[in-house]
């Protein structure tokens, strides 16, 4: 490839948005920039009783153009100036509905402070009913199994079940909408100035894994399906097209008002996006037979294998199989847990309670004094658990946690799920409540490789990205012995933008394929964690209790959900 070229990969994340300009020879990051969604952070929107979360539109336009200016001011003009291709990445499912000219209502007159006119954030889980729906129709309607690409469970974070619930709940929005559009489809969209819905080039990430669109189905679910959970869903999908493009092509080229905006060339491509944690596998290198890990708050599981002759074998349980989501050319398999630094969150906000309620009212000290020391024991509470947990002895598991505490995501999505604990006595104390919470959701990643495995999807060894990986050896060591396999993790804390970095360079021509920018940008890996023979044995043992205890839970809220519909 040509040096001297620079590209920017936009990161969309559940907090913030982030933005990265990457050497195009190497991958080496210049320049980087992270701005907090402003209306999220005031709480505005979302209300988490009704486990509804969603994101103004604004929070995403604002954040965008800052990032990418202050990280263009940060990299300098020179840098900026050899900008070849953008590339975004989103969480996802988050869909918007849309005007005509694929506009998200809350950008228009009247809805401009409706949640349910703005995107639908892929941790929003009102469309619990909505999807349950889907899933009985899916199996009763007479016709094919739409969800049988999606794992055969469709999930309330997924795209038409989202729809579905405010088209039911939100009259005036399900009137005024014409289409839907992913975020990873309306952010490129954005960039290059396009709103002729015709001419959208919709992710074939988003569409495969979230939305039931696979080529045996000539694209998505036929109108006979969709009539029968509501007809406005067969208006909408005539809105969709039935083509599908992976994230190597270009959607097409900058807009002048954009480029002036972000100080950046006129002929500066932008890619076809995606989702942040298919993008965050190839920027974490992943390869064929490979299971790629990104551990943050909860977790997302990805894997690749090159596709094989005949027909195409079902995975059950998991978030989709689609070609070319991943790595464009071969099969991308994606699974996840709902909950994962999220489990621990949770335990420190319980352990914080008498700081962040008795410290503050105790007097003998001023305001300001009580602060610094409540800040600075919230931050020890995490890696002082860590220290006391890792000197503990293995012990029989009766102490034992269930780490479905937002749900289950893999195996088998089931939204209602709870978490759980068992065998706590007067002698249970905090670092073995802690250690627990990490072998549950060490647990919960080997139930999706068994799920994989089960299924003769070859795994051999896996790569870890994220928060948790690079910052809580204890965790990865525990996971690599729960799971009994090696855990490279990968350098760098952007691997996720750079994957989308990796693919801008890609549909701006500078490489030919997605696995020769791989291998020309990527960070390399950092630390490997090998699991201990002895511990893994042990870990064997208690694998089957919490398959037990989940299987005990699971009846136990089943029958719960039956006596009260």
């Amino acid at each position: 490839m040509k040096r001297g070229a620079f590209v920017i990969g936009i990161d969309f994340g559940t907090d913030s948005v982030r933005a990265v300009i990457a050497d195009a020879a190497d991958g080496e990051v210049v320049s980087v920039s992270v701005q907090h969604y402003p209306r999220w952070a005031r709480g505005l929107y979302c209300e988490p009783s009704e486990n509804r979360f969603r994101h103004h539109p604004l929070d995403y336009l604002e954040t965008m153009q800052a990032a990418i200016t202050e990280a263009t001011t940060r990299a300098g003009r020179e840098v900026a100036s050899r900008v070849r291709g953008i590339a975004a990445d989103t969480t996802g499912s988050t869909p918007v509905l849309t005007d005509k000219r694929g506009v998200p209502l809350a950008l228009t007159p009247g809805f401009r402070e409706d949640p349910d006119a703005m995107f639908l954030l892929w941790k929003d889980h009102t469309a619990v009913a909505q999807a349950e729906r889907i899933n009985q129709t899916a199996r009763t309607w007479g016709g094919a199994d739409f969800t049988k690409y999606e794992g055969g469970i469709y999930s309330s974070e997924w795209f038409w079940a989202k729809v579905l619930h405010v088209v039911e709940t939100n009259p005036a929005v399900s009137q005024a909408a014409v289409s839907i559009l992913e975020l990873c489809d309306w952010i490129p969209a954005v960039l290059t100035g396009c709103d002729d819905l015709g001419k959208l080039k919709r992710s074939r990430c988003a569409a495969g894994h979230k939305a039931m669109w696979h080529a045996e189905f000539g694209g998505y679910p036929a109108d006979e399906f969709l009539a029968r959970l509501h007809p406005r869903l067969v208006e909408f999908k005539a809105s969709l097209g039935q083509e599908t493009f992976t994230s190597d092509i270009p959607f097409g080229t900058i807009s002048a008002e954009w480029a002036v905006k972000l100080g950046l060339p006129h002929d500066t491509l932008v890619a076809v996006g995606a989702f942040d944690a298919h993008m965050g596998a190839v920027g974490g290198n992943i390869k064929p037979h490979q299971l790629l890990k990104i551990m943050g708050t909860s977790s997302l599981d990805m894997v690749v294998a090159p596709r094989t002759r005949g027909p195409e074998r079902l995975v059950p349980g998991i978030c989709g199989q689609v070609d070319g989501s991943i790595i464009p050319g071969m099969m991308g398999y994606e699974a996840g847990q709902s909950a994962f630094g999220d489990v621990y969150a949770w335990f420190k906000r319980l352990l914080s309670w008498p700081l962040e309620v008795l410290l503050p009212s105790q007097t003998g000290t001023d305001p300001e004094t009580r602060r610094v020391i409540g800040d600075a024991l919230m931050d020890r509470i995490l890696p002082e658990l860590e220290r006391a947990a890792r000197e503990l002895p293995l012990e029989d598991g009766s102490l034992l946690a269930l780490d479905w505490m937002n749900g289950r995501r893999t195996p088998d999505a089931n939204q209602r799920l709870k978490g759980a604990l068992t065998g706590i006595t007067l002698s249970t104390d905090a670092p073995r409540l802690y250690r627990a919470l990490v072998e549950a959701t060490a647990f919960g990643s080997r139930a999706i490789v068994e799920r994989f495995r089960a299924e003769e999807v070859r795994l051999d060894s896996a790569i870890a990205i994220g928060g948790v990986a690079r910052k809580s050896p204890f965790i990865m060591q525990t996971v690599a012995d729960v799971m009994n396999m090696e855990i490279s993790v990968c350098a760098g804390d952007q691997a996720v933008a750079v994957g989308a970095a990796m693919f801008a360079a890609t549909a701006a021509g500078l490489y030919p394929r997605v696995e020769a920018a791989q291998e020309a940008m990527s960070p390399g890996t950092e630390r490997t964690y090998r699991p201990d023979p002895a511990r893994a044995q042990h870990y064997a043992s208690l694998y089957p209790k919490y398959l037990e205890l989940g299987g005990f839970v699971q009846r136990q809220l089943t029958r719960q959900d039956d006596a009260h519909p």
